[in-house]
């Protein structure tokens, strides 16, 4: 007895051949697989931003990334997706531009702070309103692909507020879903850095595997990639962004993350760190060594403190008003920098992670390793800082890489993981020769 799939077959290799040819052509160029949405990447690429006017946070908190223009694809996109942290919560979704004169549409970048998801859940709301009002009443509603640990924390509250089906998808199985899409659909996406080249693009190539993804969020996560959908978590480390923005925001009067890379920009971690030059007095070039290299992360605290102490003990003889004036003037003027701290640590996190990384890339035999998270956020000192490590630590023999829209891996996985409702029975997809699959995550 024929099975009910079989039987579909059946009927359906009875349609006119003109009708799968053009649905053969139609799904050109598109990324496609079962259990997967069809996204038209032909032409597609990065929407740079306009240097005279950077993005900046609105007033409902909302932080917009640069988009990614999808010139060909037309059709309607019912669903959005979110990747909730336990820092950050990063939305994907898809809009056309009615407006424009030029077909197709842009995948769309947003991130909030965890802290106000009720923000993000009203700005889906408001892409839930804008959708009906593109595409009529009869369009049904938005779907929410949710990832991440508040997929399952929040999922109540976005179903209550969203008024929608929230579809959860495994996280890891996103984040590499996620990353495999950048690497191989994405013109100018993916870069390594030195420092006559701050941002070299890669091609965008097919033949990606195995490799390493260091995933670098609240906390860090190493994932050994072997191929689609064959993955390994092989490690990690708790000391990751969520350690530099607990550690600063007690040290420092920063209070939002984006505050604090801003200080590291500007602060000098010699001023904190034990160096070096500090022990030696110049390189140790027997071992490799520049003098500028950090020997001990926030080493220079305990001596200077104690200088500080030593100092105010021998001026025990100093009248009482003077010493209130002197203990002011210390109040005022505090002994380190908050920007001199931010850098310290800043260096000390991504040093650390860029060793692990390292050692489980030797361990694994991988060549190529990916970095990604929201930790990164397109900071110079912090891309130079992994880059550095993994040259250094593998004597120039591998090359870390990164993304331009790292914060987004998980996200864009889910987005990617939609499933049309009639996949694997009518109006299967399953049933068309397909002219050029780019990705394959999901067995039917």
């Amino acid at each position: 007895m024929a099975s009910v799939s079989e039987a579909a077959a059946g009927a359906d290799a009875e349609r006119p051949r003109g009708r799968l040819e053009r649905k053969a052509s139609a799904i050109d160029h598109t990324i496609l697989s079962p259990g997967t949405v069809s996204i038209n990447v032909q032409g597609a690429f990065i929407v740079d931003a306009d240097p005279s006017n950077p993005p900046t946070p609105s007033d409902d908190g909302a932080q917009h990334d640069t988009d990614i223009r999808l010139p060909n694809h037309i059709s309607v996109v019912s669903h959005v997706a979110l990747d909730i942290g336990g820092s950050l919560a990063k939305l994907v979704y898809f809009s056309h531009e009615p407006d424009s004169k030029d077909p197709g549409g842009r995948l769309n970048f947003v991130k909030y702070e965890t802290d106000q998801i009720d923000q993000c859940l009203d700005f889906i709301k408001r892409l839930q309103l804008d959708f009906h009002a593109q595409n009529g009443s009869k369009s049904g509603k938005i779907s929410i692909m949710a990832t991440g640990g508040g997929a399952y924390k929040y999922y109540d509250e976005m179903r209550k507020v969203l008024g929608a089906e929230i579809l959860r998808e495994d996280e890891m199985d996103c984040l590499i879903m996620g990353l495999d899409f950048f690497i191989t659909e994405i013109p100018r996406e993916v870069f390594t850095y030195d420092d006559t080249n701050p941002m070299h693009f890669e091609e965008a190539r097919a033949d990606i595997y195995p490799y390493l993804l260091v995933n670098i969020g609240s906390g860090v996560s190493m994932v050994k990639v072997s191929g689609r959908r064959e993955f390994e978590r092989i490690g990690g480390t708790s000391l990751g962004g969520g350690t530099l923005w607990g550690l600063l925001s007690l040290l420092t009067g920063a209070r939002t993350f984006d505050d604090m890379l801003k200080m590291a920009e500007v602060g000098d971690n010699a001023a904190v760190d034990m160096l070096v030059g500090d022990i030696y007095g110049a390189d140790y070039s027997k071992i490799g060594l520049k003098s500028t290299t950090i020997a001990s992360s926030f080493g220079k605290v305990f001596k200077v403190k104690r200088r500080g102490e030593t100092q105010a003990e021998d001026h025990g003889g100093l009248s009482h008003e003077s010493r209130e004036e002197d203990n002011d003037a210390s109040h005022s003027q505090p002994v380190f920098k908050p920007e001199d701290i931010s850098r310290s640590l800043l260096y000390a996190v991504s040093n650390n992670i860029g060793q692990i990384a390292y050692l489980q890339s030797e361990k694994h035999n991988l060549e190529h390793i990916y970095f990604g998270g929201s930790f990164i956020r397109g900071h110079r000192q912090t891309i130079r800082t992994l880059s550095y490590a993994i040259n250094f630590w593998s004597k120039g023999e591998k090359k870390a890489y990164f993304l331009r829209h790292e914060g987004y891996l998980g996200s864009v996985g889910a987005f990617l993981k939609r499933q049309p409702r009639n996949w694997g029975r009518r109006n299967s997809f399953e049933e068309y020769p397909v002219v050029r699959p780019t990705i394959q995550h999901r067995e039917a």
